[in-house]
């Protein structure tokens, strides 16, 4: 784990399975929370030019496609997502690895659909890479808060830095008022809560 901050010119985003079907095989948060907060993940990547790589996987089956609006956020990123057919861990896939590979990045932030799945697996092989990684967990989730549990433990464990959305952002803004900041701060004020 390092202590070096994650920032816009050292990070890579990797979204994974963001799609339809499984979305709604997660209950331990709410749909529509977790859909806003990884779609901010990618409306900030696109804003501040952090490299975003998007993979899913067997859409043609009961997982669906990805969200329709991740294709309006980030089409070129859309159009070139690796389409994984059956590889449950994405860093297993040769594609998805060359993809995270190319961004040339040592930092990556890691939000998938399912934390006990999708972004588990991922994230360990990642770290074991030698990696630096954020799970933001609310991207996220699992379809019992226990398995959603043991997995931010297990990857905790393993060295990833355990996030939230809000929080990444954050840390990624650096300052409010600076250029960078004031291209994040809408999309943190969007996940906040309305009176």
């Amino acid at each position: 784990m390092s202590a070096q901050p994650f920032t816009a010119d050292n990070t890579a985003m990797l979204l994974i399975d963001h799609q339809v079907g499984t979305m709604g095989w997660v209950r331990s948060i709410p749909f529509e929370q977790m859909k806003a907060n990884a779609l901010a993940l990618a409306q900030t990547a696109k804003a501040v030019d952090i490299p975003l790589v998007l993979t899913s996987s067997m859409e043609e089956y009961a997982q669906g496609p990805l969200l329709a609006e991740l294709a309006e956020i980030a089409p070129k990123e859309f159009e070139a997502r690796i389409k994984r057919q059956g590889v449950v861990n994405a860093m297993d896939d040769e594609n998805f690895a060359t993809a995270v590979r190319e961004t040339g990045r040592k930092k990556l932030i890691i939000a998938g659909v399912t934390n006990d799945v999708c972004t588990v697996y991922p994230t360990l092989t990642a770290l074991r890479l030698g990696y630096d990684v954020q799970v933001v967990a609310d991207a996220g989730g699992s379809p019992t808060k226990m398995a959603d549990d043991i997995a931010i433990r297990r990857m905790e464990n393993a060295g990833a830095t355990i996030t939230s959305t809000v929080q990444l952002l954050a840390e990624l803004a650096e300052n409010w008022t600076s250029e960078r900041g004031g291209k994040i701060i809408p999309f943190v004020m969007g996940l906040m809560p309305q009176q």
